[in-house]
């Protein structure tokens, strides 16, 4: 993802506590940068993608703040896609395709239908010292 991620021509990096105010500053974060990037409140990966970023920023808050206290968020978009990816510092690596198969409406069960209902893709990636990971979703524009 990182090469990929380097040749999309807008990024943006937001560093946050891992505290329930972070899911309002990243959503806020977010709708700044896409409109600045040409992507609108109006466009149809929007809305979809702002509770997918929600979501993954709730579940670091609430499963990882004890061992990563901060989560970090990448905004990359070029012209065909949009990137999002959520990083913190548990070392927990969920199966991301298997929550589709789950009980549960929120939480990784409603990413991964969020993100397959528009044609996405999602992967965690684990960190080189296995103290972390990120989860990344591309939604395509």
């Amino acid at each position: 993802m990182s090469a990929r991620l380097g040749a999309l021509p807008y990024r943006h990096v937001l560093t946050l506590p891992a505290e329930p105010a972070a899911v309002r500053i990243a959503r806020e974060t977010a709708e700044q940068a896409w409109t600045e990037w040409g992507v609108g409140p109006r466009h149809p990966v929007v809305d979809p993608a702002l509770l997918i970023l929600a979501e993954l920023i709730t579940n670091s808050v609430r499963h990882a703040a004890a061992l990563s206290p901060t989560v970090t968020v990448i905004y990359a978009a070029g012209p065909d896609c949009l990137v999002l990816g959520v990083h913190d510092r548990h070392p927990y690596q969920p199966l991301l395709y298997g929550a589709v198969t789950g009980t549960g409406k929120g939480g990784l069960a409603a990413v991964m239908e969020l993100t397959l209902a528009r044609g996405g893709t999602a992967v965690v990636r684990g960190d080189a010292d296995g103290g972390g990971k990120g989860i990344w979703i591309t939604l395509p524009l």
